[in-house]
């Protein structure tokens, strides 16, 4: 029992170290590993934590008399309320391999925030503040050389930049918190550390954590302008004022400075409502509060916003073809939980203010504040981002040792507990134990195996497919990504690279998957619409079953009305059935006529879309009507933004008309967005040389 009681505290400490592990023998190996070792370390803490109890071990229980402690519970139960009656609670419960972010997470996080709460004293504050800011430093250092190395955004050991920064916006001021207690020396290295986390940020460009940064930094500078002393008071606002000044000459030149090559200043300079991604996130935001306001009590469960996501995509507004996150974790806690999820997560960061008004009281007013300034700029941040497991469960072991620590309790209990408990503790850790398999091993091995599948593609598709059936048949919640990945290898690189029996193979294995994805998940666009694509990319002499063709198409058009793919492979459908019969037959002619009359249909959904146009043009000039194709094209020009795709599909028009001053205009785009293309590159400029003979 000596063992446990020693092996406890750091299990609980265990998770500071996760932002650090990642693996390259998994799909996505930077998330995965994360998430599968969290959920292994939460699993014997409680079971150790369990048998403890049992025994005797004393822990401060009184500390759940205070309100704020339940916060976590409470939004904890909601979730499960609102995901049992919501769409789908497989998916809400598992989440999916990239994202790992559902009711087993939450449910894991949670339980290490009570464990924590139940038994941090001052001496395991100072541990935990210690640990965030050793490993949060080692983050950034790493960031920071990943900059150095190739520049652009960095995303460190997290793989993605804003998860990165949203990460360190949180460590940093566990990172000064921390040196408060250290020695003159340490505490220099301390500071040392906070400081390349915020460069860390900085280099990351992540506007949303920067522009958090700032507020706390203008919140921290007005409050002891207004309560300092002396020279503290004056020097205070000297500097805030100097900030003010600054971000006014900021906002004054800041078309200037969007131009300039450092992404952190060029970034921050083109917020606005013309910038792309605002714009998309505005219209995003938009959309999701009226799709919130369908469910406003209870939402549509743990991890389904991309349902709600694909009934408003706009290919005119949104840049990203499939979101599973509105990019502002206010909202998607309303969407998933109800108004309720979203006023329990309000209260679970006010908590901070509670508790660092009780530490305050005590005499630690540095602290209180800086933990008061970490709860400002986590949800500034997140009001453009969301969590992963690093952050969120980083948040809540933070709030559970301060909460701790903001009490006044000093000493530790025990439960009165029957003899009998004793021995079914031991069961119900070893139950505890057993569930790491499906919930961490089985999904490892499924991650290994995708990632395997991956390395043979192409250079040995028996083996990929055998990687691909040995995941599949492992039974893990990631069967809907497998459905994904194995369409992205089929679509985007087997079907164009193989050939024979190779390419049968692959299809095939992907067919399957896909096919019992979609009778699984009869709410996912996404494996709606890849199914149709995969039957549509049938090997030769492969027959296709036409019903299941036409159930995807209908699916996908039904959850996503706006996106162009599954309208397009209505309209091939409908030529190629007309190509079967002889030129200028009734079947030929009402076969492209049922072309065009997809292709209208669906410019009149999204009139502002490019690419409909052109491919309208192309179809119309097909069948003897070069006026009306030249009018289609002209449209197609009018409402053309910059995308590699509609450039592609307006040169090959343009070119097949003989408009070479077009058709210049749009190979010198292809240029542009895809300076590889050394076909397009000869194409103009042989026009050009033809424009420049005739002058």
């Amino acid at each position: 029992m000596k063992y446990l009681e020693r092996a406890f505290p750091w299990l609980l400490l265990a998770p500071v170290v996760l932002p650090v592990v990642i693996w390259g023998g998994l799909i996505y190996p930077y998330l995965v590993p994360k998430t599968l070792s969290f959920y292994a370390i939460s699993f014997v803490g409680m079971g150790v934590f369990a048998v403890l109890v049992a025994h005797g071990r004393a822990f401060f229980w009184s500390r759940l008399s205070r309100w704020e402690t339940w916060i976590p519970a409470a939004l904890l139960a909601l979730a499960y309320v609102a995901s049992a009656f919501g769409i789908d609670f497989y998916r809400s419960f598992w989440s999916i391999f990239v994202r790992g972010d559902g009711l087993l997470m939450l449910t894991c996080a949670v339980a290490s925030f009570y464990l924590i709460l139940l038994y941090a004293d001052q001496r395991f504050f100072e541990r935990l503040l210690r640990g965030v800011a050793l490993v949060a430093s080692f983050v950034a250092v790493y960031g920071i050389g990943e900059w150095l190395m190739g520049g652009g955004r960095i995303g460190g050991l997290l793989g993605n930049a804003a998860f990165f920064a949203g990460y360190l916006g949180i460590a940093v001021f566990a990172t000064l918190a921390a040196a408060g207690p250290l020695s003159p020396g340490w505490r220099r290295a301390a500071y040392g550390g906070a400081v390349l986390q915020v460069v860390a940020i900085i280099l990351s460009a992540t506007r949303g954590t920067m522009l958090a940064l700032g507020v706390a930094a203008v919140v921290a500078l007005g409050y002891f302008a207004l309560k300092g002393e002396g020279k503290q008071r004056v020097a205070a606002a000297g500097t805030l004022f100097a900030l003010l000044a600054l971000g006014g000459l900021f906002f004054a030149f800041r078309s200037d400075l969007a131009k300039v090559s450092f992404a952190p200043v060029a970034r921050v300079a083109s917020i606005g409502v013309n910038d792309p991604d605002v714009a998309s996130r505005l219209f995003i935001w938009k959309h999701m509060v009226t799709e919130i306001e369908k469910s406003p009590w209870l939402g549509v469960g743990a991890e389904h916003i991309d349902v709600l996501f694909n009934r408003f995509y706009d290919p005119t507004q949104i840049s990203e073809q499939w979101f599973d996150r509105s990019h502002n974790a206010f909202l998607d806690y309303a969407a998933q939980y109800g108004i309720g999820g979203l006023l329990f997560y309000l209260a679970l960061i006010g908590s901070f203010f509670t508790a660092a008004a009780r530490f305050a009281r005590r005499g630690s007013r540095g602290t209180a504040g800086l933990f008061v300034l970490l709860a400002i700029t986590y949800a500034v941040q997140n009001f453009f981002v969301f969590d992963t497991i690093s952050s969120f469960w980083l948040l809540l072991a933070l709030l559970a040792a301060f909460l701790a620590v903001s009490s006044d309790e000093s000493s530790r209990e025990t439960l009165p507990l029957p003899s009998w408990m004793r021995s079914a503790s031991w069961a119900f850790a070893l139950v505890l134990t057993c569930f790491i398999y499906p919930a961490s091993v089985k999904p490892a091995l499924a991650a290994y195996d995708l990632a395997h599948a991956y390395v043979y593609q192409l250079a040995d598709v028996p083996k990929e497919v055998s990687y691909l059936s040995h995941g599949v048949a492992l039974g893990t919640y990631g069967n809907l990504e497998y459905g994904y990945e194995a369409y992205d290898m089929y679509a985007n690189h087997q079907a164009a690279a193989l050939t024979g029996d190779a390419r049968a193979a692959a299809y095939q294995a992907t067919l399957s998957i896909l096919t019992k994805d979609f009778d699984q998940f009869p709410y996912d666009a996404r494996t709606a619409l890849d199914l149709a694509n995969v039957l549509s990319l049938a090997p030769p002499g492969v027959t296709v079953d036409k019903g299941l063709l036409s159930s995807a198409l209908e699916r996908a058009i039904r959850l996503s009305p706006d996106r162009a793919q599954p309208w397009y492979i209505l309209i091939n459908i409908a030529i190629s059935k007309a190509n079967e019969y002889p030129v200028g037959s009734e079947e030929r002619v009402s076969g492209y006529a049922a072309a065009h009359d997809l292709l209208t249909r669906y410019i009149a959904l999204v009139p502002a879309l490019s690419e409909p146009y052109f491919v309208l043009a192309q179809l119309e000039y097909a069948t003897g009507d070069p006026t009306a194709a030249a009018a289609s094209a002209a449209e197609g020009k009018r409402y053309y933004t910059g995308d590699l795709e509609t450039a592609e599909r307006a040169a090959a028009y343009y070119e097949n008309v003989r408009d070479l001053p077009d058709a210049a205009f749009f190979l010198a785009e292809i240029v542009r967005l895809d300076p590889a293309n050394t076909a397009a590159a000869s194409d103009l400029a042989k026009i050009q040389s033809y424009e420049q003979s005739k002058k």
